[in-house]
C-alpha cells in the first residue's frame, strides 16, 4: 500500500494563485440585457394582424398626404360638368374609383377628403391628450384642485359632447380651427378626469409615499415616478380619441355643420353622394369603405400598441 503523501503548508499555498482585482469586471451583470422599447416593439410586432393593420394604415395615411398633392383636386371645380364623356364613369382602368355628376374623379375627391378628415383626427387628439394628461396629472394629486375640478366635470359631462361641438360650431362658424376648437374645447375634461383616477390609484403607493415622505417635488413625482407608468393608458385613450373625433367631423360634415364648403372631407363626401346609393352606389360607398378602414386600422394598431406598452405585458 503507497505511503500517504503529505502536504506542507508551503505546499498548499503554491496551490493557490493571487489574482489581482478588476473592477470593471466587478461591475459587469451576468443577466440579459433589458430594453423597454425593444420589449414593447418585440410583442407589437408578434401579431399578424397587429402587422397588417399597421401596414394599411400606413399605406392610407401616404396616400391621405402625398397624392392631393399630385392630383391638385379642388371641390369647387365644375368646369368637367360639360363633359358628358366624364360624368358618371363606374370605376375602371382609368378612373379607378369612378367619376361623379361633375365629371370629377372620386379618386381624387376621397384622398383629399381623408386628409382633412385624418388632420382634423390628429391635431384634436394630440390637443386634448396634451392638456388632459397635464390637467388631470394635477388634478389626481391635488386636493384642492380636486374639489373645483370636479364641480366643473360634473356639469360639463352631463351635456352630450356632440351638441357642446354643434352649438360651438354654430357660434363660431365654419372653418378648420374653428371646427378642432369646437372638437378639443371640452373633449379634454374627459381625458382629464381619467387621467386623474389612474394617478390617484399611482401616487398612493409606497414608493410615493416614501419619495413624498423623503420631499420630492410634487412636479417631479408626476413626471418621474407616474407618468411613465401610465404609458400604455395614455396610448389606449389615444386610440380611442383618434377615429372618435373622424368620426365627428364626418357626422358634422354630413350634416353641413364645421367645415366651410370649399373643404373636402370625407363626411362631405358622403354627404354629397348618399342620394346616388342606388343609381350610382360606388359614390357613396367608397368613401364609406374608405372611412372604415381608416378608423378600424387606427383602432386596432392603436390598441394593440397600448397593450404592448403595458409592462405587465413584458413579464
Amino acid at each position: 500500500m503507497a505511503d500517504k503523501i503529505k502536504e506542507t503548508p508551503q505546499d498548499i499555498d503554491n496551490d493557490f494563485v493571487l489574482v489581482s482585482r478588476d473592477a470593471k469586471a466587478s461591475e459587469i451583470i451576468d443577466t440579459p440585457k433589458y430594453s423597454y422599447w425593444g420589449s414593447v416593439a418585440k410583442t407589437f410586432f408578434s401579431s399578424k394582424v397587429t402587422i397588417f393593420m399597421l401596414i394599411l394604415m400606413v399605406a392610407i395615411l401616404l396616400m391621405s398626404f402625398i397624392q392631393p398633392l399630385f392630383s391638385g383636386y379642388n371641390l369647387m371645380d365644375v368646369s368637367g360638368v360639360n363633359n358628358f364623356g366624364a360624368r358618371y364613369n363606374w370605376p375602371s382602368a382609368k378612373y379607378w374609383f369612378g367619376t361623379d355628376a361633375d365629371g370629377k374623379s372620386l379618386f381624387d375627391a376621397i384622398w383629399a377628403g381623408a386628409k382633412t378628415s385624418v388632420s382634423i383626427g390628429f391635431i384634436a387628439s394630440l390637443i386634448t391628450t396634451v392638456i388632459g394628461v397635464i390637467v388631470g396629472a394635477i388634478w389626481g394629486v391635488s386636493k384642492s384642485i380636486d374639489r373645483l375640478m370636479l364641480e366643473i366635470y360634473n356639469v360639463i359631462s352631463n351635456v352630450p359632447m356632440l351638441l357642446i361641438i354643434i352649438v360651438l360650431s354654430y357660434t363660431f362658424g365654419n372653418g378648420f380651427w374653428n371646427l378642432i376648437f369646437a372638437m378639443t374645447c371640452t373633449s379634454w375634461l374627459g381625458t382629464a378626469y381619467f387621467i386623474r383616477v389612474q394617478v390617484m390609484i399611482m401616487r398612493d403607493r409606497e414608493y410615493n409615499i416614501a419619495s413624498r415622505t423623503l420631499g420630492t417635488p410634487t412636479r417631479r413625482m408626476i413626471f418621474r415616478n407616474i407618468l411613465p407608468y401610465l404609458t400604455s393608458v395614455i396610448v389606449t385613450q389615444v386610440s380611442q380619441l383618434l377615429p372618435s373625433f373622424i368620426s365627428y367631423e364626418v357626422f358634422l360634415s354630413f350634416l353641413g355643420v364645421g367645415l366651410s364648403q370649399s373643404v373636402p372631407s370625407l363626411g362631405r363626401l358622403i354627404s354629397q353622394y348618399s342620394p346616388y346609393m342606388t343609381s350610382y352606389p360606388y359614390l357613396f360607398w367608397l368613401p364609406v369603405l374608405v372611412l372604415a378602414l381608416i378608423t378600424v386600422s387606427l383602432y386596432i394598431v392603436g390598441q394593440n400598441l397600448a397593450d404592448a406598452s403595458d409592462p405587465r405585458t413584458h413579464m
